[in-house]
């Protein structure tokens, strides 16, 4: 009689082997889409062997597949415990990880799977997830280098891998590194000559290069291959924005949500287009329902309090303001005091930082006063072409300049923050001018320059804003523009300009004269030095503008039809400057009425003070 050979697939213990049915049953009803029946064999499988780590590592699986992670975790945790030396539970607990956003334990769980799985361009794909996801937090401050090289690993193990293509595209992309994603991009057309997103992902590319019309063409191609893509209707929507051609970019805003109603982006920008058209109304009701979407979508929030703090419905404006954090780098990572929150801090000493433009600064070291008033020293970390200009401001005790290292200080807060923390409202702006005085003995000094040229009336002029800022486009002008204010008699105008722009004050229009002592200005100090020599200050949205309203000055602000928030809609005052009147554009894009307006004000005033000279 032949002897049976011993069952050598598991144990002999008759339990593992009822056990590994029901794993195996599970298997089965999982491949035919019976999650829960599958589920409950695995669970079965694991109440006969406890410690059966393929059953944990299924019902994981499953949990996993039914949104519940915690439950997902815990399997994962018991089969890892199980069975130590397999990789794929340590990929698989890293991809929960991930989705629970602690991405740091992710990275650690994918790095333990590569251990013992070396060779798996899979891991790697999703080890650049994990990395990506940490660059966007506080903790992990920019870890998509090491995104971008997990990627890399993927493709050289596998140069096949399309996912890691357009991923590693939409990294470069987010780096700005425009020629290495389009190189992405183009391999992935290459290994899929009907991939729709990839086509848009170059649009995109183009788009950003400035090149509209090749980014046009690649967003209609991508339609082409994919008709009912939304994010391509969306992207030809920002295409014809950027043009200036708002009626044209809803019709494809308004297309791509009737594709996908659920399509936050497209609501977002239609919610923007609302914005410059002033219908502050439709403008807020689609950030709402974009938030409404994705919670987290930080450009939305952004937005929105920029449309309520224009509508002048400041206190909501600022609570949503805070979300700009997500949307812009800043060095506030860096901190690690306390930000402050507006509780008591007597005794303390504060960092005020400014965050954006120098207008901003100059606008909201007004602060400072009410800082200082919470028995508070005030330390304000600034931009360098005005910290000599801010030494001198109530409650301010050390100025330090970016680049230069920063005292002890207990807690920080940002300037911007400031009007959250003191629950600013349009009826409490704090606007008691000056609150910037200019240097004595710069007057003086720069009263002699201005003595030498005539007495008239003085005029300073300042036509161009950063060239970064993102409406810099439609805020600034040229100076050819201002060529009418020459004609009025007893009017000498001075140039206030500085930066690129400022090489338009050399060779100005035939008819118009310009004094121009720019190339003398060091700082901001000797630009508030001029300005205390002039009698008014005609600008564009500028620093200027700003310095001159916070040293008191007459200044006429040019706007454009959609202004920055902070100049509200649908008036000629600015609460936050009393010296300053506004002039603003009555349709997109038309200075020549804004001028028009300057120029027959201008005419009452050099009236009036004729009268007075």
């Amino acid at each position: 009689m032949k002897k049976k050979k011993p069952n050598t697939r598991g144990s002999l213990h008759p339990a593992h082997n009822t056990a590994e049915a029901h794993y195996q049953l599970g298997r089965t009803l999982l491949a035919k889409g019976q999650p829960d029946d599958a589920l409950a064999s695995y669970l079965k499988a694991i109440e006969m062997d406890p410690h059966f780590a393929a059953a944990y590592h299924g019902a994981g699986n499953v949990y996993h597949a039914k949104r519940q992670l915690d439950d997902a975790l815990t399997c994962f945790q018991k089969a890892i415990e199980l069975k130590p030396d397999v990789a794929v539970p340590y990929n698989n607990i890293a991809n929960v990880l991930v989705e629970k956003g602690q991405f740091e334990q992710a990275i650690i769980h994918y790095h333990k799977a590569l251990e013992l799985q070396p060779d798996s361009p899979a891991t790697y794909g999703n080890l650049a997830v994990a990395y990506y996801g940490l660059g966007h937090t506080l903790e992990g401050k920019n870890r998509f280098d090491d995104a971008v090289n997990a990627y890399r690993q993927a493709l050289q193990l596998n140069p096949q891998l399309k996912e890691a293509y357009h991923d590693l595209g939409m990294l470069f992309l987010k780096q700005e590194r425009l020629d290495e994603a389009l190189t992405c991009f183009n391999k992935l057309t290459e290994l899929d000559p009907r991939n729709a997103y990839a086509y848009n992902a170059m649009g995109t590319v183009f788009q950003k290069k400035g090149d509209l019309d090749k980014a046009e063409t690649y967003y209609l191609q991508a339609l082409q291959v994919s008709p009912g893509l939304p994010e391509a209707y969306n992207n030809l929507g920002t295409i014809y924005k950027d043009r200036g051609l708002p009626d044209d970019a809803m019709i494809y805003y308004q297309k791509a949500l009737q594709i996908n109603p659920r399509f936050p982006e497209a609501y977002n920008n239609l919610g923007t287009l609302y914005r410059d058209k002033g219908q502050l109304i439709d403008a807020v009701s689609n950030y709402r329902r974009a938030i409404d979407l994705n919670f987290d979508f930080a450009e939305a929030h952004w937005n929105l309090a920029y449309a309520l703090l224009l509508s002048g419905d400041l206190r909501k404006g600022w609570r949503e303001y805070e979300w700009r954090w997500k949307v812009q780098d800043h060095y506030l990572h860096d901190l690690t005091q306390p930000l402050w929150d507006g509780t008591d801090i007597t005794g303390h000493t504060i960092l005020l930082h400014a965050e954006q433009g120098i207008g901003d600064t100059i606008q909201c070291i007004r602060y400072a006063p009410l800082a200082a008033a919470c028995g508070v020293r005030v330390i304000v970390a600034c931009q360098k072409e005005i910290a000599r200009l801010l030494k001198n401001v109530e409650g301010v005790d050390m100025v330090v300049p970016y680049g230069e290292p920063l005292p002890a200080f207990d807690l920080h807060c940002p300037l911007l923050r400031l009007p959250l923390v003191f629950e600013t409202a349009l009826e409490n702006i704090p606007a008691k001018i000056p609150y910037i005085i200019a240097d004595s003995s710069l007057v003086t000094a720069w009263k002699d320059k201005i003595n030498k040229v005539g007495g008239k009336l003085r005029i300073g002029l300042a036509w161009a804003g950063r060239p970064t800022h993102l409406n810099d486009r439609n805020r600034s002008l040229a100076v050819s523009l201002f060529s009418p204010l020459a004609k009025l008699e007893t009017v000498s105008l001075y140039s206030l300009q500085k930066g690129e722009a400022a090489l338009e004050a050399k060779n100005p229009p035939g008819n118009m004269h310009l004094t121009d002592f720019t190339n003398e200005i060091k700082d901001f100090s000797d630009t508030a030095a001029l300005i205390e020599n002039l009698d008014l200050v005609i600008s564009a949205d500028t620093a200027v503008a700003h310095l001159a309203g916070a040293m008191g000055k007459p200044v006429w602000l040019l706007l454009p039809f959609a202004p920055d928030w902070r100049w509200l809609l649908d008036r000629s005052d600015s609460p936050w400057y009393p010296t300053m009147r506004l002039f603003r554009q009555p349709s997109p894009g038309d200075w020549e009425s804004v001028i028009d307006m300057i120029s027959d004000a201008l005419r009452l005033e050099v009236s009036r003070w004729k009268s007075q000279h």
